[in-house]
């Protein structure tokens, strides 16, 4: 039957755009649920606020990028641009709907019941606080603005992407003269929450609010008619021409500042705005009426993260997750290199530290037995550790080439800076390849030792950024495997001086031969179901949306092979197609973690091969990137990632599973046991290192553990 069925069909494939709008929404089935503290819903709904902003600013910018070129090429659902683009408007327009619907009715009247009260509007102020307020606008507030009218002499003045401004209508004071508009940008480097104080309670006011109380003070001359709050955003894709580019620094930072004068795709106004002051708008900014997003509530809800960090409700914030424990191979004071020379070492954050791999280079740094230290950066953090360190085993006469992304999307200024760094003190710094990103995570330390050069090598799925390492599960692995230090010099002469070796050991990499890989790997578990030997895939991604990869999938559950997928964000595939895709079954887990770890399990007629990756599923990353697969091949840390893949594939708390009609749901407790991976993850960790702690350091496995 599998060799009659045409596995491209379009009906066999959801649209990526509308598959990601689906995961922003499970984002904010954790801001609407009940069982979750207070603190933590608001968290969730400002997440889906900043997940919002980069996907109009990317992927709806890029939408309308081809329907401006009239490109006409339809995607893996067989919707072209226009149609995407429509249906995106939307259903987006009913997720702004439903996120200040819980904003409105739920968080905020709880927080309030809690003793936090957030004044909506600056006409609610009594007497006493409204002097307060007015203190505080001329303070802090009054020197910091730039108010600006438009007129004759003054063109319209360039509204900055993303930023939160008050517009405004205004006459002048005379009575002569026609309605005139003025604005001011609500100033980002102020603190948007202002407390005002209060015995009684918290009480907070959002500084757009202060502004537009005061603002007859800004205009002094006018009579002001009415004043609204309004955000734009701009298409902040860049087009670099890299084959062009001389200099690729200079030409990224070129592109940068052309972020702020992007298309704008979207304008956010005040639900109620004087339809005068929006007709302006409109015009000004070219802007297209399914653009604009009346609003009923502030504007920009991503200023509630700020109000996470607020004293004295830590009684409304999760308390069973716990900070990063100790690696048990790892004891804070052991030698890391002594300790991979003792065997793998599988680390899984945030529930273990990330600690290690910043003291593996740190200790790298320092040693004088080291020659060489080689790694790529794609994402770090703004004080790394890392960078530091690097810096310092250049000061030490150590050999650091480093490859540094300038690509990376919204952290290029943050990566030239350390590009510039890392260049002055002494490192080999190279800029990525031309039309690709370099998204693997690797790092290479060459050693002098006794028998001769050792290599010790540090493969993760995710960055090397100590900050996201709390935030982000990912998986890291440390091995001092001979072959496995062949292929991560290979890796790194590819990356500076374009040789690719003649043969591989263990490594895959995209785009060279990655994507063959895994179909090669797919395609021997449909071969084993067809011969009646045990077939069985577990897979967990960020993303799932390549063509081909879905489409081998098919053919492989077609043959009767067991796919379980574990699968965060966008999935293309459907599942529960009659002869297609009856033996898939996918889940997305939300929770207080950001799941990032890419982990491949293929049951190889019962001979399991385990994969770690920092690729997802994905053309991006499968023909545009350069990323790494290895394999895990000791018995006892191919037992821990299964024990990972089984924890989520049970939870029953956190995850949603993709329903044949393309919807969500969470999972039926009914006949089940409540079970967050999560926090059994947790739980583990703190069990590991408090018995690695009492039996002195020596090295043992800790056995599968169940969170009740």
């Amino acid at each position: 039957m599998a060799n009659t069925i045409d596995f491209s069909q379009n009906e066999y494939y959801t649209n990526r755009e509308l598959s990601w709008l689906l995961f922003n929404k499970r984002v904010l089935n954790e801001a609407k649920d009940k069982q979750i503290p207070l603190l933590e819903r608001l968290k969730f709904l400002s997440i889906t606020a900043s997940n919002l902003d980069e996907f109009f600013m990317v992927r709806v910018a890029s939408l309308k990028d081809m329907v401006n070129a009239g490109y006409k090429k339809r995607d893996i659902a067989g919707m072209t641009a226009q149609e995407q683009l429509a249906r995106v408007n939307e259903e987006t327009h009913k997720l702004v709907e439903q996120q200040y619907n819980t904003y409105n009715r739920s968080l905020t009247p709880q927080l309030l019941d809690q003793g936090l009260h957030i004044i909506r509007h600056h006409e609610d102020l009594d007497k006493e606080d409204g002097a307060y307020v007015d203190r505080y606008f001329m303070d802090h507030v009054y020197p910091v603005l730039t108010p600006m009218a438009v007129d004759s002499s003054r063109p319209f003045p360039l509204i900055r992407n993303k930023s939160l401004n008050l517009g405004a209508l205004v006459t002048k004071k005379n009575g002569e003269g026609e309605l005139e508009f003025a604005t001011v940008q609500v100033p980002s480097v102020l603190p948007r929450i202002v407390s005002i104080p209060c015995e009684d309670e918290t009480r907070v006011i959002l500084l757009e609010e202060v502004i537009e109380r005061n603002i007859h003070k800004l205009f002094l001359n006018y009579d002001i008619v009415c004043t609204h709050p309004f955000r734009i955003m701009r298409n902040a894709d860049l087009t670099i021409e890299e084959e062009e580019a001389e200099d690729l620094l200079q030409e990224i930072e070129k592109q940068l500042k052309k972020r702020q004068w992007g298309q704008i795709i979207r304008l956010e106004t005040e639900e109620g705005i004087d339809t005068r002051l929006l007709k302006l708008l409109r015009e000004e900014l070219a802007i297209q009426k399914e653009d604009i997003y009346p609003i009923n509530g502030p504007l920009d809800l991503t200023f509630l993260i700020k109000m996470y960090g607020l004293e004295g409700f830590d009684h409304l914030k999760e308390h069973g997750y716990l900070k990063p424990q100790t690696v048990p191979e790892l004891p804070e004071e052991a030698d890391v290199f002594e300790k991979i020379r003792e065997g793998d070492i599988l680390m899984h954050h945030p529930y273990q530290s990330f600690e290690p791999v910043v003291r593996f280079i740190r200790q790298a740094a320092k040693d004088p037995d080291v020659l060489a230290i080689k790694q790529t950066l794609y994402r770090v953090s703004g004080n790394s550790p890392i960078i530091a360190a690097l810096e310092q085993a250049a000061e030490n006469g150590k050999q650091v080439s480093v490859l540094v992304e300038l690509k990376a999307r919204f952290d290029e200024e943050n990566n030239i800076v350390w590009a510039k760094k890392l260049e002055k003190a002494g490192c080999h710094v190279i800029y990525g390849l031309v039309g690709l990103k370099t998204h693997s995570k690797i790092t290479l330390v060459v050693r002098k030792e006794e028998n001769g050069i050792r290599r010790y090598v540090h493969l993760g799925t995710g960055n090397y950024n100590d900050s996201t390492a709390k935030l982000y599960t990912d998986i890291g692995l440390f091995t001092c495997s001979e072959v496995i230090g062949e292929d991560a010099t290979a890796v790194f002469n590819m990356l500076s001086g374009y040789s690719e070796p003649r043969s591989w050991n263990r490594l895959s990499l995209a785009p060279l031969w990655l994507k063959d890989r895994f179909l090669s790997l797919i395609g021997r578990e449909k071969e084993h179901a067809l011969q009646g030997r045990p077939a069985h895939i577990i897979a967990k991604m960020n993303s799932l949306c390549d063509k081909s990869i879905i489409m081998a999938l098919y053919e492989a559950s077609a043959a009767g092979v067991k796919i379980e997928l574990i699968v965060r964000g966008i999935c293309c595939l459907r599942v529960g197609i009659p002869g297609v895709s009856e033996n898939i079954s996918v889940r997305s887990i939300v929770g207080n973690y950001l799941e990032h770890a890419r982990i491949f399990y293929f049951e190889n007629d019962g001979k399991p091969e385990y994969y770690c990756s920092s690729a997802d599923w994905m053309p991006r990353n499968l023909d545009r990137r350069v990323e790494i697969l290895f394999p895990v091949e000791k018995p006892a840390l191919q037992e821990k990632l299964r024990h990972i893949l089984d924890c989520q594939l049970r939870d029953t708390v956190k995850a949603s599973v993709l329903q044949p009609d393309g919807s969500y749901e969470k999972v039926d407790k009914r006949g089940k046991e409540i079970y967050n991976a999560q926090l059994a993850f947790c739980q583990e960790a703190k069990a590991a290192a408090r018995a690695e702690a009492d039996i002195g350091g020596k090295r043992v496995f800790i056995p599968k553990m169940h969170h009740e």
